[in-house]
């Protein structure tokens, strides 16, 4: 556990200087009382023991409560979770603003940020995320500049607003690099990065799948709904394996778990005697050990025999994922829905095709969407409309129209641009007050419509 943590049974949350207060302070109303649910001790020393009657949490600088994964408030500054797999309670929105130097924050510091608003494990395995500059002698971030796509236009306003930290949602190094020269202009902007000290960042697919990120953002500028992710998104666990073998008697089994035991293992094992005269075992394994426990059981002749290897699926991460199809709560005609769509990516003109035997009046009641390159994640779900960025082919669009459903593209980065405006607040909120957070102004689609 990180230092100047304390541990209760809801979570882990951090508790410095001033965070508690005597009963004096007003009690903090709605969805945000979750301290009152704290019970059992806090492991912490004895003198730092504290009881929920007498304490409470300061609003300030902690304006920050527990929230069940998935809570949504109607409050206009919503709670949004910020870690990634929903299995337990999680820090809400406003948790991380922590005391810290009046002259910037640490680099990692940062980094915990933009990785707590979108885990890097949910990203796609093609994908190149994270910290792709880092400059070699450390210095405190003090300016950060969002950019959807970094450009030597948007690098030239970083050198000269003296960034410490672009955040660009695109990677702009995607494929391997052997060298860095001044013939490709994506290895300029490295070079340049480095040079000038500018630490460069990028989020990606794991901003397009995290919960209450840019695709559920998206699917929003139609209304609200019931939403639903297209494609789920999976615990970045190691894989496991389930091994099912038969032994002799209850003896033999207690030899094969000691010498697991001694292999590294520690898995659990349930038993059952179906016919009598033979144990069945079930045992998980890790990946990492599996060559060492058959190696165990292949030296026992009844195990060998009947051993029998599982895979065992990922649990999903219920909420996170590519994609998002939603039912509306209230229909609306296409016309009115390609209008919307206009006005929440801040658009004067967008591409419709409509579908078969459609008009502009007709009735969207289901919409599915996907930012940016969205023809493969789309392709078969059913919905009256698509909504994505540019990446559906002519034969992709034909076939969605054939099959009844309209299909909206904006272009590929103006479906992702608007997002940076949330991420700008949501950030704002967790940094400290000497880190300021701009949107680029050079940044825009390469495309226009002339």
């Amino acid at each position: 556990m990180p230092p100047g943590w304390l541990r209760a049974p809801v979570r882990v949350f951090p508790a410095p200087r001033r965070l508690l207060s005597p009963a004096a302070c007003p009690p903090r109303r709605g969805p945000s009382c979750f301290f009152h649910s704290v019970s059992a001790p806090c492991a912490v020393p004895r003198s730092l023991r504290l009881s929920p009657s007498k304490y409470r949490i300061l609003a300030p600088p902690f304006p920050s409560i527990y929230c069940a994964p998935g809570f949504r408030s109607s409050r206009s500054d919503s709670l949004r979770p910020l870690t990634s797999p929903p299995c337990s309670f999680t820090q809400s929105s406003f948790l991380s603003r922590l005391p810290r130097s009046p002259k910037g924050m640490n680099l990692p510091e940062v980094l915990q940020v933009l990785e707590q608003l979108a885990p890097l494990s949910l990203a796609e395995s093609w994908d190149n995320v994270g910290l792709l500059v880092e400059p070699s002698k450390p210095r405190l971030i003090q300016k950060i500049l969002l950019t959807n796509d970094l450009t030597p236009s948007v690098m030239e306003e970083a050198e000269a607003m003296s960034c410490d930290l672009i955040v660009s949602y695109h990677p702009p190094l995607f494929k391997p690099i052997k060298r860095l020269i001044q013939k490709d202009w994506k290895q300029q902007l490295a070079v340049r990065a480095i040079e000038a000290g500018i630490a460069v960042y990028s989020p990606h697919t794991a901003l397009d799948s995290v919960g209450d990120g840019i695709n559920d953002w998206l699917v929003g500028a139609l209304g609200s709904g019931c939403v639903s992710v297209l494609h789920q998104a999976v615990s970045s666990d190691p894989p496991r394996h389930k091994l099912e073998f038969a032994v002799r008697n209850r003896e033999e089994l207690e030899a094969i778990l000691s010498e697991l035991g001694t292999g590294g293992t520690d898995a659990a094992f349930s038993a059952a005697r179906p016919d009598g005269e033979a144990l069945s075992v079930s045992l998980p394994c890790p990946d990492a050990a599996l060559p060492s426990v058959v190696r165990t059981l292949s030296r026992h002749p009844t195990p060998r025999q009947s051993l029998s290897i599982l895979a065992v699926s990922k649990p999903p991460l219920l909420g996170f994922g590519a994609g998002r199809r939603s039912t509306l709560d209230e229909p609306v005609s296409i016309a009115a829905a390609a209008d919307r769509v206009k006005a929440h990516l801040g658009l004067k003109h967008l591409r419709l095709a409509l579908g078969a035997q459609k008009t502009l009046e007709s009735t969207v009641t289901t919409v599915a969407v996907c930012a940016g390159s969205g023809g493969s994640v789309l392709q078969g779900v059913k919905a009256d409309l698509y909504i994505t960025g540019r990446e559906m082919s002519h034969h992709e669009v034909l076939d969605a129209a054939a099959a009844g459903t309209s299909v909206i593209l904006t272009e590929h980065s103006n479906s992702e641009r608007g997002f940076l405006a949330v991420l700008r607040e949501r950030l704002s909120q967790r940094l400290a007050d000497s880190v300021s957070v701009h949107l680029s102004q050079e940044d825009r689609d390469p495309l226009e419509v002339v």
